[in-house]
């Protein structure tokens, strides 16, 4: 088979076309057909293709609204030529009629053209709906056109835009959109494409528009999203922490900012979920120096190697080693701390009673002491709902640290460093949330094991968690227990069903298993309602518990060494409940 150059081809089409368009314009307007004004045009037209915009190579395969536009110009600018050549050989009226005529039909011949080759050959077998008929909307349509996917409508709130369609898809509103699948079946995928929707709109758009969908998709925003990949290829399954995140509008990036911008932070347990989080935010916010802590090895080269270019210090360390961490405060005068080091898993501290004690009350004790000793000017403890009325061992111990870093103040050594405890609930997707644990039961095919059907739980995403953290302890002052407002508690039953409802795959079961030792039916986040409003809403004080700091250094010495400590954690804390279940 010989190949025809497409440029060839492209003059054959304007010699055919003018040809055709001329003959029909001297039949129109009742005017003997002249051969020296066809040639004259046909040699401009064929001019102008070759020397403007390089129209002479454009792939009428590939067209685009640009390419359409640079027709035009071609043509009005070679109408520009020969206009003055032919002037009182034929009516300007006759020419501007010849070439709109022209334009529409090289134009005309270009889109069918184009839609004749990328005519999708897949079988239409599966519906959806997009959400956004924005440039991104439009976009995955044209891709969904070589899928197994027909677009039936786009759905927006821009109530302009509804009751109109984009080539011959209707727009519709949700109200809209409800009733017609109702006369339909359930439809198979809905994709959300606004890049600038809020996670509240999606959590509001997944509850009401889940039940008319097989599943639900969104595009990443602008920010995440690969230029040079398919839309189709990045779109990404609505996930738990989408519909479980909060979102706090009071989070105040420039307080954050001013408080670890140009200061050299120590982050204790930075390799952790929360530690390497915390991390990550004070290299965003523009910490001077960061010093990340760790005793795992592992997690320490996996967090450095991550913020690489920010050039982090690495210290392999323990907190319970109260040697080596003074000289640690020594050399590198951290400014702030944040202690983010402690055993959090409550089944594992039950097991491992004596450890969990040293690890998380010594390892605070010790760490706070040096920032006393070394003048750091802020420290931030890290710490639980669990330890609000605890009932298993690791809240218990994490209520010891609250009462040391809230009494210690009192010593007079402590007056140039500002003490501040931060607690909060359970975030989204750290090492021990059930979400990571849910996910590889569903990937597994399940059965879900959730300990009790009314188990509840706060919930907060990790960076927003993290990040109102540094802004608590922006506005602390020493001495206070900030609480962060985690919102409404969450039924892990619930959690597991809307997992797996998100996975496709409604074989799964949910098995369960029981209360293991230490663990809570319904964790709390205030010991009383004594608790005082900050500047921001999302950000309480809780009520302060007075412990002669005399006495506490001498409980906590004591409850390292006794045989009896459950017996002592309970003397030093009245309010613990052990649950053995």
């Amino acid at each position: 088979m010989v190949l025809i150059d497409k440029r060839i081809l492209n003059f054959l089409v304007i010699i055919t076309l003018t040809v055709a368009t001329f003959w029909w314009t001297f039949f129109i307007f009742h005017m003997p057909f002249n051969l020296y004004v066809v040639v004259v045009v046909l040699v401009t037209r064929i001019l102008a293709s070759g020397l403007i915009f390089k129209d002479y190579s454009l792939s009428w395969s590939k067209a685009t609204q640009k390419t359409f536009l640079i027709k035009s110009i071609v043509y009005i600018a070679a109408f520009l030529v020969y206009i003055p050549i032919l002037y009182g050989i034929v009516r300007l009226a006759f020419l501007a009629s010849e070439l709109f005529l022209y334009l529409f039909s090289i134009n005309f011949a270009m889109y069918l053209y184009y839609y004749i080759i990328n005519k999708s050959q897949i079988s239409k077998s599966k519906i959806a709906v997009i959400y956004g008929a924005g440039k991104a909307g439009m976009k995955l349509e044209e891709e969904f056109r070589d899928s197994e996917y027909k677009v039936k409508y786009f759905l927006d709130d821009d109530k302009i835009l509804q009751k109109r369609s984009i080539d011959g898809i209707n727009i519709v509103s949700m109200q809209e959109l409800k009733e017609k699948i109702e006369q339909d079946k359930k439809l198979d995928l809905l994709v959300i494409t606004i890049s600038s929707v809020s996670k509240q709109r999606i959590k509001d758009i997944y509850n009401e528009l889940s039940p008319y969908f097989k599943a639900i998709k969104i595009l990443p925003s602008f920010d995440e999203i690969f230029r040079e990949e398919s839309f189709t290829k990045q779109l990404k399954n609505i996930s738990v922490e989408d519909l479980l995140a909060r979102h706090p509008k009071d989070l105040d990036k420039h307080v954050i900012e001013d408080f670890i911008k140009n200061k050299i932070v120590l982050i204790t347990g930075a390799g952790g979920s929360i530690g390497s989080e915390i991390s990550r935010q004070c290299a965003r916010y523009g910490a001077k120096q960061l010093i990340l802590l760790d005793h795992s090895e592992y997690n320490l080269y996996k967090i450095s190697e991550e913020l690489d270019n920010f050039k982090p210090l690495h210290v392999m360390q323990s907190v319970v080693n109260k040697e080596l961490l003074d000289k640690t405060f020594e050399k590198y005068k951290p400014e702030i701390v944040i202690h983010a080091a402690a055993y959090k898993h409550v089944p594992l501290v039950e097991e491992n009673m004596t450890e969990a004690i040293i690890n998380n009350v010594m390892g605070t004790k010790n760490s706070i002491d040096c920032a006393i000793e070394h003048n750091v000017k802020k420290f931030i403890l890290i710490s639980t709902d669990k330890a609000v009325r605890p009932t298993s061992v690791m809240g218990t111990t994490k209520r010891v640290c609250e009462l040391y870093a809230q009494n210690v103040i009192s010593s007079k050594k402590a007056n140039n460093t500002e003490i501040i405890t931060v607690r909060f609930g359970n975030v989204l997707g750290s090492s021990g949330s059930v979400i990571p644990k849910f996910k590889v039961q569903i990937k597994n095919g399940g059965p879900i094991t959730v300990t009790h059907p009314d188990i509840t739980r706060y919930f907060m995403l990790i960076h927003e968690a993290c990040e109102l953290v540094l802004q608590s302890g922006a506005i602390g002052q020493g001495g206070e227990i900030f609480i962060l407002d985690m919102g409404e508690p969450v039924k892990i039953a619930d959690l597991a069903k809307k997992m797996i409802v998100l996975s496709g795959n409604d074989n799964i079961k949910i098995e369960y298993i029981g209360l293991r030792a230490g663990e809570k039916l319904y964790e709390e986040l205030l010991i009383d309602d004594s608790d005082a409003k900050t500047q921001y809403e999302s950000i309480t004080i809780a009520g302060r518990t007075e412990y002669d700091l005399e006495k506490l250094n001498n409980d906590i010495f004591e409850l390292v060494s006794t045989k009896e400590k459950l017996a002592k954690l309970k003397e030093m804390v009245p309010e613990f409940d052990h649950k053995i279940n």
